[in-house]
Protein backbone atom coordinates (compact mmCIF):
# COMPACT_ATOMS: atom_id res chain seq x y z
CA UNK A 1 0.00 0.00 0.00
CA UNK A 2 1.01 3.35 -1.17
CA UNK A 3 1.95 6.23 1.55
CA UNK A 4 3.76 9.29 1.40
CA UNK A 5 6.64 9.92 4.45
CA UNK A 6 6.91 13.56 5.18
CA UNK A 7 10.11 14.19 7.35
CA UNK A 8 11.00 17.11 9.35
CA UNK A 9 14.56 17.98 10.63
CA UNK A 10 14.35 20.73 13.50
CA UNK A 11 16.95 21.60 16.31
CA UNK A 12 16.11 21.10 19.97
CA UNK A 13 16.43 24.80 21.00
CA UNK A 14 13.74 25.77 18.13
CA UNK A 15 10.73 27.23 19.79
CA UNK A 16 7.55 28.47 18.86
CA UNK A 17 6.36 30.97 22.02
CA UNK A 18 7.56 29.30 25.38
CA UNK A 19 6.69 25.94 23.38
CA UNK A 20 9.43 23.28 22.19
CA UNK A 21 8.98 23.08 18.11
CA UNK A 22 8.52 19.97 18.06
CA UNK A 23 5.99 19.57 20.36
CA UNK A 24 3.94 21.80 18.63
CA UNK A 25 4.55 19.76 15.08
CA UNK A 26 3.49 17.31 16.55
CA UNK A 27 0.66 18.44 18.49
CA UNK A 28 -0.82 19.41 14.78
CA UNK A 29 -0.22 16.75 12.82
CA UNK A 30 -2.40 14.70 15.57
CA UNK A 31 -5.09 17.35 15.03
CA UNK A 32 -5.10 17.20 11.59
CA UNK A 33 -5.49 13.12 12.49
CA UNK A 34 -2.56 12.17 10.80
CA UNK A 35 -2.16 8.22 10.75
CA UNK A 36 1.36 7.90 12.95
CA UNK A 37 4.16 10.32 13.65
CA UNK A 38 7.54 9.67 15.85
CA UNK A 39 10.06 12.27 17.05
CA UNK A 40 13.22 11.02 17.10
CA UNK A 41 16.35 12.71 18.38
CA UNK A 42 19.39 13.17 16.64
CA UNK A 43 22.88 12.30 18.74
CA UNK A 44 24.72 14.50 16.17
CA UNK A 45 24.24 16.80 13.07
CA UNK A 46 24.31 19.69 11.12
CA UNK A 47 23.26 21.27 8.19
CA UNK A 48 23.84 24.04 5.85
CA UNK A 49 25.02 26.49 8.29
CA UNK A 50 27.90 23.89 9.09
CA UNK A 51 27.18 24.08 13.13
CA UNK A 52 27.73 20.87 14.74
CA UNK A 53 24.68 20.16 16.85
CA UNK A 54 25.82 17.08 19.44
CA UNK A 55 25.10 16.03 23.03
CA UNK A 56 28.20 17.39 25.31
CA UNK A 57 29.56 16.69 28.32
CA UNK A 58 27.19 15.27 31.26
CA UNK A 59 24.63 14.87 28.93
CA UNK A 60 24.07 18.34 28.15
CA UNK A 61 22.80 19.38 25.01
CA UNK A 62 23.87 22.25 22.53
CA UNK A 63 20.86 22.24 20.27
CA UNK A 64 20.26 18.21 19.53
CA UNK A 65 18.98 17.60 16.11
CA UNK A 66 15.06 15.94 16.35
CA UNK A 67 13.65 14.74 13.02
CA UNK A 68 9.51 14.19 12.72
CA UNK A 69 8.33 11.43 10.58
CA UNK A 70 5.07 11.12 9.59
CA UNK A 71 3.30 8.62 7.33
CA UNK A 72 -0.10 8.70 5.73
CA UNK A 73 -1.96 8.84 2.63
CA UNK A 74 -0.92 11.94 0.04
CA UNK A 75 -4.57 13.69 0.68
CA UNK A 76 -4.01 13.79 4.25
CA UNK A 77 -0.06 15.47 4.90
CA UNK A 78 -0.45 17.47 1.81
CA UNK A 79 -3.07 19.88 3.45
CA UNK A 80 -1.04 20.59 6.42
CA UNK A 81 2.33 21.43 4.90
CA UNK A 82 1.36 25.38 4.12
CA UNK A 83 0.49 25.46 8.28
CA UNK A 84 3.80 23.26 9.27
CA UNK A 85 5.83 25.38 6.66
CA UNK A 86 4.61 29.21 8.45
CA UNK A 87 5.96 27.80 11.79
CA UNK A 88 8.60 25.52 11.07
CA UNK A 89 11.19 28.57 9.72
CA UNK A 90 14.54 27.01 9.96
CA UNK A 91 13.84 23.55 9.19
CA UNK A 92 14.22 20.70 6.12
CA UNK A 93 11.23 19.07 4.72
CA UNK A 94 11.21 16.09 2.47
CA UNK A 95 8.67 14.17 0.98
CA UNK A 96 8.82 10.58 0.15
CA UNK A 97 6.42 7.85 -1.50
CA UNK A 98 6.74 4.60 0.35
CA UNK A 99 5.07 1.32 0.73
CA UNK A 100 3.82 0.19 3.67
CA UNK A 101 4.04 -3.44 4.53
Amino acid sequence: MKKLQLTIYLNEADRIGDVPLHEDVLRRLMRFDIAGATLTHGVMGYGEHGKVHRKRLFGVSDDRPIVITAIDDESRIRPILMELKAVVVQGLFTLHEVEVV
